[in-house]
């Protein structure tokens, strides 16, 4: 059974920091680019950023440039987003998921991704 369980999230004080993580079970990861999404309540979900299979291309929203950085460990079927100088607006429930067919890339549009997991919420506030 192929499933992704998200960890990491919590509250924290702006200008804070978090690491999620995106584990895989069921698949191997390095098969898969990965995407971090976000959903703030009555917003549409949104990417937030993205890394390839290898490793080797990321790509990131720009209102998280700069602050956020993603990694993945393949041996560990893992992947990580570090989240730096967190603002209230960085508040969401936070989404990992796994796209197969543009494993090459990263890409940050939902359509592209074929398993997800179940989210963690986010929340910065002081």
């Amino acid at each position: 059974q192929l499933q992704l369980v998200e960890s990491g999230g919590g509250l924290v004080q702006p200008g804070g920091s978090l690491r999620l993580s995106c584990a895989a079970s069921g698949f191997r990861l390095d098969a898969y680019s990965i995407g971090w999404f976000r959903q703030a309540p009555g917003k549409e979900r949104e990417g937030v950023s993205s890394i390839s299979n290898n490793g080797l291309v990321t790509n990131f929203a720009h209102s998280v440039k700069g602050r956020f950085t993603i990694s993945r460990e393949n041996a560990k079927n893992t992947v990580y987003l570090q989240m730096n100088s967190l603002k209230p607006e960085d508040t969401a429930v936070y989404y990992c998921a796994a796209s197969g067919k543009a494993r090459r890339w990263a890409l940050l549009e939902r359509d592209e991704y074929d398993y997800w997991g179940q989210g963690t919420q986010v929340t910065v506030s002081s």
